[in-house]
């Protein structure tokens, strides 16, 4: 009798329910709502030092939104800036140039059309430093001075200057013609200078004093520095003056520098080729190598067998190599392998690959800061064989690529950007803009990627998504259109917003 009992209350909870679901669809079916809904996702990005873009997803129902801007965290005064009557086609919306330096709270409000408006949504933001500076002339960038100009008139009272801690209070001459020379500077420094209004920072730029000419060999066109550099002394630093140097292959067995007197008007040398030996470090700052008719048509640098001090290529050009780059075909171990700031164009790699490690290697290798364009499209760009680790079984290798740009290089399905494959390394590739190759990153299985990170590759899938046996794909990278400004002119200036906030590739092109 209870069991039966408990079928029929069963089949009655069973029937009601059914008849509930039958009214549902005709109670819900329209959802009145007394005002539009609030903006979602939000997100405020700063643009132009002092620019703010405000996105969010669209709103049903709105037709138009409105924007609020109030200076901290408290929204219940007057804003500094605001707008209405904001139609959808124009997001994402830039507001214009506020304040450095400051923090904002942006609100954002959907307009109802025939119902109420929506309630307010925010996001914080702080807009980085202005920046009032003009670009600095090169004439005017003197070894112990230079002269600095922003916008006349504009309210600043001292300029800040790093390193050294340098502080120059501004005369109301100044302030009035945006124009202020200091002095009691150092050569061959890279300087920071900030324009300042008490706390807040109104410019900022950075420039390098070309070499103090008293402390440096100074060297001048027609100079034959085959001779000189060949019989330079262990530690002397050569100054060269703007113009062109023609030489055929140097041999350096000294641990010399080699600089651009004038870092904006870099002198070149022509058909250069350093070999260096008997274990010498060498440092090339602020050079134009361009290797048109070299003796041999060889890599730009060719190491000998045996232990050797550093080797620094800085805020070079290089190009027209015909077989590379750097040559290390010997059991050859490098304290260390720096290159930065560096322009690499037309290097063919005929006979050789861009940087080719085949029999030596170096504890630690940083590739920051360059462009390479139009180059080893017949070979890999860096090669570092299995020979390094057999003549130095202990040594481990750590080689960092970031910063870069790679436009045309390896460009072939056959063609690798890392042809790495020592006993024992690290390879680290970050916030480079790799595009317009048909190239990959290896197919190595000895090759240790460690780290992938912020990269972008524009018309080059294979990074991506290589079919190649083995292949070491980066699944991480974007694949964003860099909008080059001239790539067939050699002018990367990157004009897509969303890279440039991330600082992917050479800095040089995101300013």
């Amino acid at each position: 009798m209870k069991r039966t009992f408990n079928y029929i209350l069963s089949a009655a909870i069973l029937l009601g329910s059914v008849a509930c679901e039958d009214n549902l669809p005709e109670e819900i079916s329209t959802l009145n709502v007394s005002r539009v809904f609030s903006p979602t996702g939000l997100e405020a990005r700063i643009v132009n030092q002092t620019s703010i873009r405000v996105s969010w997803a669209a709103v049903k129902n709105a037709k138009s939104y409105s924007i609020q801007v109030f200076e901290g965290q408290n929204t219940s005064g007057t804003p500094v800036w605001s707008k209405d009557g904001i139609a959808w086609e124009e997001m994402p919306y830039t507001i214009p140039a506020l304040n450095g330096e400051t923090l904002y709270t942006v609100q954002v409000r959907a307009n109802g059309d025939g119902i109420a408006d929506s309630k307010w949504s925010g996001v914080s933001i702080t807009t980085n430093a202005e920046q009032l500076f003009l670009p600095v002339d090169p004439e005017e960038i003197k070894a112990t001075q230079v002269t600095l100009k922003w916008t006349a008139g504009s309210e600043a009272d001292r300029i800040l200057l790093m390193p050294g801690e340098k502080t120059h209070t501004l005369t109301p001459s100044e302030k009035a013609e945006g124009k202020a020379t200091i002095t009691g500077l150092a050569g061959e420094t890279t300087y920071t200078a900030r324009l300042m209004r008490g706390t807040a920072t109104r410019g900022t730029i950075t420039f390098t004093t070309p070499i103090d000419l008293g402390d440096a060999i100074v060297i001048n066109p027609g100079d034959d520095i085959t001779t000189i550099f060949q019989n330079a002394k262990e530690g002397d630093v050569f100054g060269l003056l703007p113009g062109t140097y023609t030489s055929g292959d140097i041999t350096i067995s000294k641990s010399i520098s080699i600089k651009g007197a004038r870092p904006n008007d870099k002198p070149v040398l022509k058909g250069t080729i350093f070999r260096v030996s008997e274990g010498a470090g060498l440092d090339l700052k602020d050079l134009h190598l361009d290797g048109t008719g070299s003796l041999d048509g060889n890599q730009t640098i060719i190491y000998a067998a045996g232990n050797f001090k550093p080797l620094s290529i800085d805020g070079c050009i290089i190009r027209n190599y015909t077989k590379g780059t750097l040559y290390v075909n010997n059991a050859t171990l490098i304290e260390s392998v720096s290159i930065s700031n560096t322009i690499y164009s037309e290097i063919e790699c005929n006979g050789g690959d861009f940087i080719d490690f085949r029999n030596g290697l170096t504890p630690k290798f940083d590739f920051f800061n360059n462009t390479a364009y139009n180059s080893a499209l017949a070979r890999d760009f860096f090669r570092m064989d299995a020979g390094g680790s057999t003549n130095f079984p202990d040594v481990q290798s750590i080689i960092s690529i970031r910063n870069n740009t790679f436009n045309n290089v390896s460009n072939g399905n056959n063609r690798r950007m890392l042809y790495i494959r020592l006993a024992n390394h690290e390879i680290s590739f970050e916030k480079n803009m790799v595009t317009n190759t048909q190239g990959y990153h290896t197919n190595q299985a000895s090759t240790n990627i460690v780290k992938f990170d912020k990269n972008n590759y524009f018309n080059a899938p294979n990074f991506k998504g290589s079919t190649q046996s083995g292949a070491k794909n980066d699944p991480s990278g974007t694949t964003l259109d860099p909008g080059y400004t001239n790539a067939a002119g050699g002018n990367f200036k990157v004009s897509n917003e969303e890279l440039r906030f991330q600082g992917i590739g050479d800095p040089r092109w995101l300013q």
